[in-house]
Order: C-alpha cells, then structure tokens, then sequence
C-alpha cells in the first residue's frame, strides 16, 4: 500500500493519539505510523501535527504512504572473529566483534551476525522479521561484546518477554572522558531522534523512558572506566547518556567525544563493550550468564592510559 490517502477520522478513534489512530486506520505498526508523523507525511485538518496529538472524529487525514523498501536479504557469510560463547538447541551466544552489525539493514553493506550465523552453519529461529530472525537484542556496529540469538520458537518467545519484562542482565564497561560526579548513579530521561540530525538519537521530552545506571570501576587524569548497567534498551541509550552527562564515551565522534584524545589512545571507535549477560534459560529456567573480555583495541588504549 502505497500512494497519498484521503479520508475523515472515523467516530470511533475519537481522542486517539494521532500515531495510535493511524496504526488501526492502515493496519501500520506503531512505530511506522509515528514515523510518518515525524517525517511530515501526514497532515490533519492541513496541518502538521505531533504524534502524541489527539484526533477528533470527522477531521481530515491526509497520508502520504511511501513505496515500501526493497526486501533486505541475509547472505550468509564467514565471521572469522565472530566467537561462539555458548550454542545448544534452543540458543547462540556470540560474542560480536567491533565493524559487524546485528542483522542486515537498507545502507549496511557490512558483515552482519545472523548473515554470519548463517554462514557458520547455525540455524535460528523463524520468528521475527525475515532479515533479522531470531535476533532479540542488538548492538551497535561499533559496539563489541555479548548477544544471544534465538534458535528455536519457544526460546525466541521466551527472550523477547524477559527483555521486554527487564529481567536480562546486561552489562557493559565504557571508558568516558572525565569523572562523573556522582561517580555512581542513574541517568533516567527519555530518548528519541535527535532534533536535527536523522543518524543521531537524543535525550528529547518525548522521547521513550530510558534508565542507565553506572559505577565508576577506575579514575584515570583523562577518563573514568565505568561499569554500566541498562534497565531499558534504546538505540544508542549509553552513548547518548553519557553524552548528556557531559562525559562521552572516549573516542564516541558522534556524540561530542574529544577526538585528539582518541587519537592519542589509537581508537577509531567508541570505548564500549558488553561483558556480561545473564537471563533465565528459555528450555531449563535455570539463570545463565555469560563473559566477554575486552578486544584487543580497547585493551591496548586502557593499558595507554594506565601507563
């Protein structure tokens, strides 16, 4: 479905959220529908309006519907520093080097870990879209360090509630530039697209609750290690976090990081790695966690430091 749509508010969305009513107008998911909002394709009455606004029956939409994007296609592929942490029938936990995205997407040309799953041998779960099937959790591409893949119906199910519920255990160590002050506490404030910039994301009044906490594990003169915990999982949430708190992720360009410093620590990327993972077995029940120890680019700019 595609093209521009014409057509009154009907009486039973009235007092719907404007991205709400679009969804059950189009048969969209939530996020889409918003989306659309945001990229200025609907107009209500003429106007422009926010996602959260409320529609009034009889009001005029008008939906400019884009062409849908060409499928994105999983080529399977060999990882060789892909490593397999833990594998049996109903999981895959990976440990996911720095340069390789979680799933194929429009614009990433790159190796993927479900292309490189995929490439290995390993067959995943169905469920879920069919470029990211069995994918539950994702990191960035320049983020290192632990994910865990569904491979059956049942763990796939199982996972995406206990991420959805916040039961997983995630945490990362990032090295940031400065000293927090607190140098332990919770950054919780909302997180959304950046304003101006479409590749960036940012603490915004209507963006979606975001909770981080952190601890500071070791005070360097330029930067502090710090143990972080997510309650929530929003795309970029540390860096941007951190960011906000005034102390990026050291060698983290995109959100305002000293690059003279990375440049001195030999970083091309952001200090952030996801050591640790825990959450109840989908077959057994049984709480599992899993380890990861720095890669060999973010040991070596924490050995400059300390030297």
């Amino acid at each position: 479905m595609s093209g521009r749509r014409a057509l009154p508010v009907p009486e039973g969305l009235e007092g719907e959220r404007l991205d709400a009513a679009l969804a059950r107008l189009f048969g969209f998911s939530r996020t889409k529908a918003a989306d659309l909002v945001e990229s200025g394709r609907v107009l209500v009455d003429g106007v422009a309006e926010a996602k959260s606004a409320r529609v009034h029956a009889g009001g005029w939409l008008e939906v400019d519907i884009p062409e849908p994007a060409a499928p994105v296609v999983v080529v399977p592929e060999r990882i060789a520093d892909m490593r397999i942490v833990h594998d049996d029938d109903h999981i895959v936990v990976v440990d996911k080097p720095v340069g390789v995205a979680a799933h194929p997407s429009p614009g990433w040309s790159g190796p993927t870990v479900v292309g490189g799953l995929a490439g290995a041998g390993f067959r995943v779960s169905t469920s879920g879209a069919a470029e990211r099937q069995g994918v539950v959790h994702r990191l960035d591409v320049g983020t290192s360090g632990l994910m865990v893949v569904a491979k059956s119906e049942p763990a796939y199910t199982s996972l995406k509630r206990q991420f959805r519920e916040r039961t997983v255990d995630k945490v990362y160590h990032a090295l940031v530039q400065g000293h927090p002050d607190p140098s332990r506490g919770t950054v919780d404030a909302p997180i959304g697209r950046h304003p101006q910039h479409d590749y960036k994301w940012a603490v915004v009044a209507d963006g979606k609750p975001s909770i981080t906490h952190y601890e500071t594990l070791e005070a360097f003169p330029a930067a502090s290690l710090l143990e972080i915990q997510l309650e929530t999982g929003r795309t970029h949430q540390i860096r941007v976090h951190m960011s906000a708190l005034r102390h990026p992720c050291v060698a983290d360009l995109t959100y305002g990081a000293d690059p003279t410093l990375a440049d001195s620590l030999g970083l091309s990327r952001q200090w952030l790695h996801a050591v640790r993972l825990a959450f109840e077995h989908p077959d057994t029940g049984v709480v599992v966690e899993f380890g990861s120890p720095y890669p060999l680019d973010l040991q070596q700019a924490l050995d400059a430091l300390i030297r």
